[in-house]
């Protein structure tokens, strides 16, 4: 089941990026001089990196649950890790689980929400958790600025950043999710950066 959750997400981001890139020259000259500068970064966040290996990253995330850093997120189909109101505006989830290829994490899926959401109360929406969750990313990632992409139609939007190897993406998913990936660019085909 975790399998076929996490490939439909990729699935639908990969199709997103793909709307965006190919009517975007400036998110292509991004991703193709950051490419060649050739720096490699790998860390993404409480002490996990892409190309982790799959035990290590399980046995990492045991001894954090057991620390209290982090616990079983809804469904047993997530790692939750909780965000306060010093990192975003209202205190919210992270729900993140890695996507693992030839056992290394290849992709790091995302989803953020506010703990307080209410479909009552537009406070908590995901076009505020938007904003809140691409200013933490800058602040813990430092580096180039995020850059706005719309498809020709304006129904579709996303927010990316581009750093040597590794590509950020943020976009709204519904009224109450925010979602986002890691990837190492080096890692996809050309034709879908």
């Amino acid at each position: 089941m975790k399998l076929k959750y996490l490939s439909q997400i990729t699935s639908v981001l990969l199709i997103l990026i793909t709307i965006y890139a190919c009517n975007n020259n400036e998110y292509n000259n991004l991703v193709e001089s950051e490419l060649k500068k050739n720096i490699t970064y790998d860390s993404l966040f409480l002490g996990i990196s892409l190309d982790m290996g799959k035990k290590d990253f399980y046995t990492h995330c045991w001894e954090m649950n057991k620390k209290g850093f982090i616990r079983q997120g809804p469904n047993n189909l997530s790692v939750q890790y909780a965000i306060d109101s010093g990192e975003l505006r209202h205190s919210g989830f992270m729900h993140f689980y890695p996507e693992f290829e030839e056992n290394k994490i290849s992709m790091m899926p995302m989803q953020f929400t506010y703990e307080a959401f209410t479909p009552t109360d537009s406070t908590y929406y995901s076009s505020s958790l938007l904003l809140d969750v691409k200013n933490m990313l800058e602040r813990w990632y430092g580096g180039n600025d995020f850059i706005y992409l719309e498809n020709e139609q304006g129904n579709k939007s996303l927010w990316v950043k581009v750093d040597g190897n590794r590509r950020i993406r943020i976009f709204k998913k519904g009224i109450r999710i925010v979602a986002a990936d890691i990837m190492d660019l080096r890692k996809i085909k050309s034709d879908e950066k």
